[in-house]
């Protein structure tokens, strides 16, 4: 009966209500995300990004926008289409809860991070905004094909379209090996070392 008042009654959330997050369901969400992102969100293959540690917010928004079809691909599209509101949420609390570092190539120096980028983004590439995601240690192939989706229009975003607009490939290069010689490391801070 209460699965059924919370499918009813989900309906009814006025648009950017928040849904009590559960880490522990998050986590069984998380096992049809595991095969490209990882279970504590370290990609698995180059095309997908690293989410161990990405903002909640950042999460639920990207997941949306696949359910939705306002952002498309072919695997996440398809995936996002079976979450009900309150996984994206439980998913989304479970990649979050991870703890992400990024830790600089030898030599690096964090004022040289390419300065379109590094505000939102930081030098390390660990954001401090909850809308924005991580890009440390995302692969070259993740990062130029993402900004050149920007850049085309297959992707739209209110600052990254116009910002992506501005970068020829070899700008779109420059930010993704900046941003790919990074190195994070993903652990679960509820897990002893």
């Amino acid at each position: 009966m209460r699965i059924l008042l919370i499918v009813i009654l989900g309906g009814l959330l006025p648009a950017g209500a928040s849904l009590a997050q559960d880490i522990d369901a998050g986590r069984k969400v998380a096992g049809i995300c595991r095969t490209c992102h990882g279970l504590d969100g370290f990609a698995r293959i180059p095309i997908a990004p690293h989410i161990g540690g990405e903002p909640a917010a950042y999460i639920e928004t990207q997941l949306r926008a696949f359910r939705d079809g306002s952002r498309e691909h072919e695997m996440m599209t398809v995936v996002a289409s079976s979450l009900s509101d309150q996984q994206i949420a439980d998913a989304a609390a479970w990649y979050n809860h991870f703890d992400v570092t990024a830790t600089l190539p030898a030599g690096e120096n964090p004022d040289d991070a390419p300065e379109l980028c590094s505000t939102c983004h930081g030098s390390n590439g660990i954001s401090e905004m909850p809308d924005v995601p991580n890009l440390a240690g995302e692969t070259n192939i993740y990062l130029e094909t993402q900004l050149k989706a920007f850049r085309n229009g297959k992707r739209n975003h209110d600052i990254m379209s116009p910002i992506a607009t501005e970068l020829d490939d070899k700008g779109m290069q420059t930010a993704a090996d900046w941003y790919s010689a990074i190195t994070i490391n993903i652990t679960d801070p509820t897990k002893p070392n």
